[in-house]
Protein backbone atom coordinates (compact mmCIF):
# COMPACT_ATOMS: atom_id res chain seq x y z
CA UNK A 1 0.00 0.00 0.00
CA UNK A 2 1.12 3.83 -0.64
CA UNK A 3 0.60 6.65 1.03
CA UNK A 4 0.36 10.22 -0.13
CA UNK A 5 1.27 13.29 2.53
CA UNK A 6 0.76 16.50 1.22
CA UNK A 7 1.74 20.04 2.66
CA UNK A 8 2.04 23.78 2.64
CA UNK A 9 -1.99 24.76 1.59
CA UNK A 10 -2.87 27.92 3.28
CA UNK A 11 -4.36 31.38 2.94
CA UNK A 12 -2.53 33.67 0.45
CA UNK A 13 -3.69 37.44 -0.61
CA UNK A 14 -4.03 37.38 -4.50
CA UNK A 15 -0.56 37.93 -6.40
CA UNK A 16 0.93 35.64 -3.71
CA UNK A 17 2.59 32.54 -3.70
CA UNK A 18 2.58 29.12 -2.24
CA UNK A 19 4.70 25.79 -2.46
CA UNK A 20 2.79 22.43 -1.79
CA UNK A 21 4.64 18.98 -1.48
CA UNK A 22 3.84 16.06 -1.00
CA UNK A 23 5.32 12.77 -0.24
CA UNK A 24 4.89 9.00 -1.00
CA UNK A 25 5.40 6.35 1.17
CA UNK A 26 4.66 2.46 1.73
CA UNK A 27 5.80 -0.43 -0.69
CA UNK A 28 7.10 1.74 -3.53
CA UNK A 29 7.98 -0.30 -6.90
CA UNK A 30 8.05 3.09 -9.59
CA UNK A 31 5.77 5.65 -9.68
CA UNK A 32 5.26 6.73 -13.88
CA UNK A 33 3.04 10.26 -13.37
CA UNK A 34 2.51 12.28 -10.10
CA UNK A 35 1.17 15.55 -10.00
CA UNK A 36 -1.73 17.63 -8.90
CA UNK A 37 -5.41 18.25 -9.18
CA UNK A 38 -8.00 20.32 -7.51
CA UNK A 39 -11.53 20.44 -6.33
CA UNK A 40 -13.17 24.10 -6.24
CA UNK A 41 -16.37 24.22 -4.58
CA UNK A 42 -19.71 23.32 -7.22
CA UNK A 43 -17.02 22.11 -9.41
CA UNK A 44 -15.54 19.12 -10.64
CA UNK A 45 -12.03 17.83 -10.16
CA UNK A 46 -9.57 19.29 -12.92
CA UNK A 47 -5.56 18.18 -13.81
CA UNK A 48 -3.69 21.11 -12.70
CA UNK A 49 0.02 19.90 -13.16
CA UNK A 50 1.27 16.43 -13.95
CA UNK A 51 4.53 15.23 -14.68
CA UNK A 52 6.41 12.16 -16.01
CA UNK A 53 8.96 10.10 -14.80
CA UNK A 54 10.93 11.76 -16.94
CA UNK A 55 9.96 14.99 -16.37
CA UNK A 56 7.65 15.79 -19.29
CA UNK A 57 5.00 18.05 -17.98
CA UNK A 58 2.15 19.13 -18.60
CA UNK A 59 -0.54 22.00 -16.91
CA UNK A 60 -4.79 23.15 -17.39
CA UNK A 61 -4.41 26.59 -19.50
CA UNK A 62 -5.29 28.37 -16.37
CA UNK A 63 -1.99 27.91 -14.75
CA UNK A 64 0.76 28.00 -17.59
CA UNK A 65 3.30 30.24 -16.76
CA UNK A 66 2.57 30.56 -12.99
CA UNK A 67 3.34 26.85 -11.53
CA UNK A 68 5.46 24.85 -11.69
CA UNK A 69 5.71 20.92 -10.97
CA UNK A 70 8.57 19.05 -10.12
CA UNK A 71 9.67 15.67 -8.76
CA UNK A 72 12.01 14.23 -7.29
CA UNK A 73 12.37 10.37 -8.14
CA UNK A 74 14.84 8.86 -5.60
CA UNK A 75 12.83 10.41 -2.89
CA UNK A 76 9.35 10.32 -4.16
CA UNK A 77 8.18 13.39 -3.84
CA UNK A 78 6.60 16.00 -5.93
CA UNK A 79 5.78 19.79 -5.47
CA UNK A 80 3.49 22.40 -6.95
CA UNK A 81 5.21 26.03 -6.86
CA UNK A 82 2.20 28.74 -6.96
CA UNK A 83 3.03 31.94 -8.19
CA UNK A 84 0.88 35.00 -9.04
CA UNK A 85 -2.02 33.49 -7.41
CA UNK A 86 -5.65 34.27 -8.38
CA UNK A 87 -8.75 33.75 -6.24
CA UNK A 88 -9.84 31.12 -8.88
CA UNK A 89 -7.24 28.98 -7.96
CA UNK A 90 -9.06 28.64 -4.65
CA UNK A 91 -9.77 25.14 -4.20
CA UNK A 92 -8.91 21.44 -2.46
CA UNK A 93 -5.37 20.33 -4.16
CA UNK A 94 -4.74 17.04 -4.40
CA UNK A 95 -1.55 15.33 -4.95
CA UNK A 96 -1.47 12.20 -7.23
CA UNK A 97 0.88 9.28 -8.26
CA UNK A 98 0.71 7.03 -10.92
CA UNK A 99 1.96 3.81 -9.57
CA UNK A 100 3.06 0.63 -12.09
CA UNK A 101 3.38 -1.85 -11.35
CA UNK A 102 1.07 -3.21 -10.25
CA UNK A 103 -0.90 -0.33 -12.16
CA UNK A 104 -2.74 1.75 -9.51
CA UNK A 105 -3.94 5.41 -8.77
CA UNK A 106 -3.10 6.92 -5.41
CA UNK A 107 -4.44 10.31 -3.65
CA UNK A 108 -3.83 12.35 -0.99
CA UNK A 109 -6.10 13.77 1.77
CA UNK A 110 -6.26 17.32 0.07
CA UNK A 111 -4.70 20.63 0.89
CA UNK A 112 -6.82 23.46 1.33
CA UNK A 113 -5.45 26.45 -0.57
CA UNK A 114 -7.59 29.79 -0.23
CA UNK A 115 -6.28 33.17 -2.38
CA UNK A 116 -8.48 35.94 -0.58
CA UNK A 117 -7.65 39.57 0.25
Amino acid sequence: QVQLVESGGGLVQPGGSLRLSCAASGTITNFMRMGWYRQAPGKQRETVALISSGGDTIYVDSVKGRFTVSRDNAKNTVDLQMNSLKPEDTAVYYCYAQHFPPNRNYWGQGTQVTVSS
